[in-house]
């Protein structure tokens, strides 16, 4: 296990909806540099967890830090300028919008966002969308939909919208890259592709990945540590290896496949 200090800490997370404890006193933690899965099955509290460290929900009691900074509470936008970028399951780009425009509107505070700026600093504006430009036609060559750029976005097949969701967090520059079930409605071939990017954000980009995923054979390939999450709380933590290896885990989630 690496040296580093985590990035993002959780201790004694808990969350409630109603009568409902999604979370339950969770305590876990993400090491910097790292691809670190998250797994267990539906109901465990994974995509809670997401939603509270992204800013979406607030927590019960507990505190999250990220960097070593409380972020627990925080809007979402405020959490997201820190550098924690989120994606979904279900890809969420603006579908009546081409690739690139896409790729173009992610970049934060924008001159070009205020009123009167394209008229006063004109200028200033241009140059920006140019940085903008091409570093938006950068990260399509790297996720390999630059030859897409014209399309729309609502004419791409599933893998490649988990493609574009990638692209999208890759221009704000994120340092802790939330991804909920990046493998999930991707056939076979695409996701070999998206697992190369994801091993690519990680080891040529230095970003570290917190994902949640089903697929196995997948997180076997993409991370270590593996996390696994039962009702609510932190069950068992280590190697792909060791996961496979747990009785507690093998139990619950795995049904004995890797006996």
């Amino acid at each position: 296990m690496s040296a580093q200090p985590p990035i993002l800490q959780v201790d004694l997370l808990t969350k409630s909806f109603g009568g409902v404890l999604a979370l339950n006193d969770c305590t876990l933690s993400v090491r910097k540099g790292t691809i670190t899965g998250l797994i267990g099955p539906n109901g465990a509290g994974k995509t809670t967890l997401f939603n509270l460290i992204a800013g979406a929900e607030k927590p019960t009691s507990g505190s999250i830090r990220f960097q070593g900074r409380r972020i627990d509470g925080l809007p979402p936008h405020q959490i997201f300028h820190q550098g924690v970028v989120r994606t979904f399951q279900i890809p969420r780009s603006i579908t009546t919008m081409t690739v690139l425009e896409n790729l173009m509107l992610m970049p934060p505070n924008q001159a070009g966002e205020r009123i009167w700026n394209p008229w006063l600093f004109g200028s200033r504006v241009s140059r920006e969308e140019e940085q903008h430009y091409e570093r938006a036609m950068e990260v399509l060559a790297f996720v390999d939909l630059l030859e897409l750029r014209d399309d729309y976005a609502s004419s791409l097949s599933g893998g490649q919208k988990k493609l574009l969701e990638l692209a999208r967090t890759l221009m704000c520059d994120p340092d802790l890259l939330l991804l909920d079930e990046p493998g999930a409605g991707v056939n076979r071939v695409l996701l070999k592709k998206l697992a190369e990017k994801i091993e690519a954000l990680s080891s040529d980009l230095g970003i570290t990945i917190f994902l949640i995923e089903h697929d196995m054979d997948l997180v076997t390939r993409l991370c270590n540590p593996v996390l696994v999450m039962s009702e609510g709380s932190l069950l068992a933590e280590g190697s792909p290896d060791q996961i496979k290896t747990n009785e507690r885990v093998l139990d619950a989630y795995l049904g004995g496949q890797y006996r």
